[in-house]
């Protein structure tokens, strides 16, 4: 049988890979000229399992109102608010709940400790390196309340049975020693034991080589003009190089899911959360973080790949638009000068880079059917992409096959937002 995977980033490939194990003759295609050219590009490089958490969370509609008067704010809206981003504000607020956080949370969990599971496995099987470090994440807080307000996911962390500890300022030291020059601006942190850090771009483009050997093709630059359908099945796609056939289809697009599925009636509440990152090169290797931190006050994710340092974070609401502002490189640049002010050499190429993450109001993925038969959803992780990636292409492959999915799928689905 034939599937046809749209989107070559973590999600599409991972799902080509798993597709083409289980014996279906894949084809991947893509608007770019490579794989992993989107939000897998240059992404913070955390395989944060345990960290999985929904943006919408009690409190955020306060802290949201504080960062607009904020020098480094993690949020950026842009003043000429259109109706998609409107739109996506209110579905944000109505699910910062305690209670929609918590199952919304719980949800993410199941995802991500599969995926958990499904790179373990990977790496048993596969010999290839694509940077992973297995120091865990350290989630910094600077203030007393932000380590007090941790207690509510570590309830959920605990439900799950995710190692972690919480560390004095000596203890986030120990852990990650280039903080010792900033110990002072440290209140404590909680260690994610089990996360992991790797290069997403690296993997990615490795893992097309073995699905290659699996017999995948891939084609590049093909841009999807039309969908069609019969008798509540796809029937082809129409595209810039020609008719696609297949028997199943796999939509992996991230933000552009929404846009090609919309004339199906597919309606997809994915918005694109611009966000930046900066790579920089390491000066002094202890100076420089060992695994990959998260600055809690900033919300910006500082990961150690190979002999460079990734900083990134920002979540800036101003649709389509992927320009790099200077305002993105302001915030990133500070953050690792301010937590890590002896780790990176100065250098005029810090490899400043913007992508757009694929974000639903609830923060779950979407995966699973859709109300036609032969079209499957793989799309709208935010910025879990590089962390839910293996798992949710394993989950499509499962769901495509009709084999037991390992994964309680109630709420992952398109059917949670009808």
């Amino acid at each position: 049988m034939k599937v046809l995977v749209a989107g070559s980033g973590i999600i599409g490939v991972s799902s080509a890979y798993y597709l083409a194990k289980a014996g279906y003759d894949v084809t991947v295609i893509d608007r770019e000229d490579g794989a992993a050219m989107g939000t897998s590009h240059a992404n913070a490089g955390q395989l944060s399992y345990a960290m999985s958490s929904p943006w919408a969370a009690p409190g955020v509609p306060y802290k949201a109102i504080r960062w607009m008067f904020s020098k480094y704010a993690p949020l950026i809206v842009n003043p000429r608010l259109s109706f998609i981003t409107i739109k996506f504000i209110i579905s944000i607020l109505r699910n910062c709940t305690t209670n929609r956080y918590i199952t919304n949370k719980s949800r993410m969990m199941r995802v991500s400790s599969f995926s958990k599971k499904t790179v373990a496995e990977f790496i048993n099987e596969n010999d290839f390196d694509f940077e992973l470090r297995n120091n865990g994440v350290l989630q910094i807080f600077r203030t007393n309340k932000q380590l007090a307000e941790c207690k509510k996911d570590i309830a959920i962390y605990e439900k799950y049975g995710v190692k972690y500890e919480v560390l004095d300022a000596e203890g986030c030291v120990k852990a990650e020693p280039g903080l010792r020059h900033v110990k002072n601006k440290i209140k404590g942190g909680l260690r994610l034991i089990e996360d992991q850090s790797a290069n997403c771009f690296m993997f990615v483009n490795k893992l097309v080589e073995k699905c290659k050997t699996l017999g995948v093709n891939f084609e590049y630059g093909v841009e999807i003009n039309k969908i069609n359908t019969i008798d509540g099945n796809v029937s082809s796609i129409e595209t810039s190089n020609g008719e696609y056939m297949a028997d199943n289809y796999v939509v992996a697009l991230g933000c552009d899911s929404s846009s090609v599925l919309k004339p199906l009636g597919v309606l997809l509440p994915i918005y694109p959360v611009k966000g930046y990152s900066i790579t920089l090169p390491v000066k002094e290797d202890l100076d420089a973080p060992q695994g990959s931190l998260v600055d809690e006050t900033y919300k910006v994710a500082i990961t150690r790949l190979g002999d460079k340092v990734r900083v990134a974070g920002i979540a800036e609401l101003t649709g389509y638009d992927k320009s790099l502002s200077n305002k993105g490189e302001e915030i990133t640049t500070f953050v690792i000068n301010n937590i890590f002010p002896k780790a990176t050499k100065e250098t005029t190429d810090n490899e400043f880079w913007a992508g757009l993450r694929p974000m639903t109001p609830d923060g779950t993925p979407i995966i699973g059917k859709t109300q036609y038969r032969n079209l499957f959803l793989n799309t709208g992780h935010g910025t879990l992409g590089w962390t839910m990636g293996l798992g949710s292409g394993k989950l499509i492959s499962l769901i495509i096959s009709g084999d037991n999915t390992q994964v309680d799928l109630d709420g992952l689905g398109i059917e949670r937002y009808q």
